[in-house]
């Protein structure tokens, strides 16, 4: 059985050098008109045939491992191992931009697709970047499946299910026993669905090993809407086409999770997912009503279309009552995120600086694109309602309506420790090479690298 491949990551200006000598690789070259650049493929064959070795260019410049998530769909079947590479190349970074690359969702296609080809980074430990790729995977199959094959029971299986691989314990509360154990808020969004689709709260707990008691205690919150109607304030079909995207921070959070729990970080972990269905029907919230909440705060829903931040005002106090050290929300919250940033860089919020300081460089070192938004209080004015203690959906002179969402939340959110929130869209709205129109898995590599930088492992 022949080896894999080799193949040679290079950049225009390290070109010559590779061909040099070589008139054989630099005719195949000139034939097809190869000069490194970003995303290209030199394919080199030998006399029996076979695959003899590839070139892959770079471009100019630091070169990105993130490009290769174009890879695996660009070379024949097959395993390749790494050759040569620039100096500062990270050959894990690259394994795993390839890994993120090679994911296709097959659900429901009677054909299969194509094998992807395997990188093989020679004697570099890809445990991590496995984890990090099988997480991530996680995320996107979650987010790429139809509401009809995902409701909240399904959020609520996907949470067992991750719960019984590393040793982790559920709880869930679901229909009207939200009323009696103090979610309001989750009830009144959910409680128009169909029965077998009733509203739930989401809890899994898990301690690493040799977490003792005191141990630092991480929250991660995930808005579980699976499909959004947009309630009695219903969405127009072209915006809701894509709402079984919805509940991307649910996704997002079990795959978190996932990789907290695999890497073994000495902390407490405790996941909230508020999963329900915001449905339209005799019994739906409707605008202009009052809404209790598990703070106590009462809620003017000015907006049945802004659920989301009403299901997690209740998990986010719920996570208040654990007194967490680090509090992060994962929400697909407000189409004004994607006004400011568009789809690929997801902003996120948070009054802790060194925390922001610690996302913005794990943001960079991973190629997972973040920036920091603000939690500007001239804004907070916007949600006062006349007749309740807030409004969900902000007085329009505001404008900013991510922001406005994030200081909705934040009067919910944990007082100890720091919180923060990431406004996602956890989709890919046009086809690349290696990112197919589809869910995308955003913020939660980034996340992760700097909950093992704080917390080892």
């Amino acid at each position: 059985m022949p080896g894999p491949t080799p193949i040679h990551f290079v950049q225009p200006e390290a070109l010559e050098a590779l061909l040099a000598g070589n008139d054989r690789l630099r005719a195949t070259a000139a034939v097809q008109d190869f000069k490194a650049k970003p995303g290209t493929v030199l394919t080199v064959f030998g006399a029996d045939g076979g695959l003899e070795q590839v070139l892959y260019g770079l471009g100019d410049g630091a070169p990105d491992p993130m490009a290769l998530r174009g890879a695996s769909e660009r070379l024949p079947v097959g395993d390749y191992r790494i050759a040569s590479a620039p100096e500062g190349f990270d050959a894990g970074l690259a394994a795993l931009a390839w890994k993120l690359g090679a994911y296709r969702y097959g659900r429901y296609k009677k054909e299969p697709g194509r094998a992807p080809a395997v990188l093989i980074a020679g004697d570099q430990d890809l445990t991590d970047v496995d984890r990090i790729a099988a997480a991530c995977a996680l995320a996107r199959d979650l987010v790429n499946t139809p509401a009809n094959d995902l409701g909240p029971a399904d959020l609520a299986k996907a949470a067992s299910d991750l719960a019984d691989a590393y040793g982790a314990t559920v709880s869930i509360v679901s229909g009207d026993a939200l009323l009696e154990t103090g979610y309001p808020a989750i009830h009144a969004v959910g409680r128009a669905a169909a029965p077998a689709r009733a509203p739930r709260i989401i809890e899994l707990a898990w301690s690493g090993p040799g977490a003792t008691a005191d141990a630092p205690l991480v929250a991660i919150v995930g808005k579980g809407v699976v499909f959004d109607t947009g309630g009695l304030d219903i969405k127009p079909s072209a915006g809701m086409r894509l709402m079984k995207k919805d509940m991307g921070g649910a996704a997002h959070a079990l795959a978190l999770a996932q990789m907290v729990m695999g890497s073994g970080l000495k902390i407490r972990l405790t996941m909230l997912i508020p999963a329900v269905e915001n449905a339209i029907g005799g019994d739906a919230m409707r605008p202009g009503d009052v809404l209790a909440s598990r703070k106590g705060l009462s809620i003017e829903v000015g907006n049945t279309d802004a659920e989301g931040r009403l299901i997690l005002a209740d998990a986010l106090a719920r996570a208040a009552e654990l007194k967490p050290d680090l509090t992060i929300d994962l929400a697909t919250l407000t189409g004004a995120a994607r006004v400011a940033l568009g789809p690929d860089v997801i902003p996120f919020y948070t009054a802790d600086d060194a925390l922001a300081g610690e996302l913005a460089a794990a943001s960079i070192a991973v190629a997972d694109p973040l920036w920091r938004m603000p939690l500007w209080d001239g804004y907070a004015d916007s949600l006062k309602s006349d007749i309740a203690d807030l409004k969900n959906d902000p007085s329009a002179w505001a404008q900013a309506g991510s922001v406005t969402a994030a200081l909705f939340l934040r009067r919910f959110a944990p007082e100890t420790g720091a919180w923060v929130h990431f406004d996602l869209f956890a989709w890919n709205p046009r086809s690349a090479p290696g990112r197919p129109v589809g869910a995308e898995a955003q913020a939660i590599r980034a996340l992760y690298r700097v909950l093992k930088s704080r917390y080892g492992g």
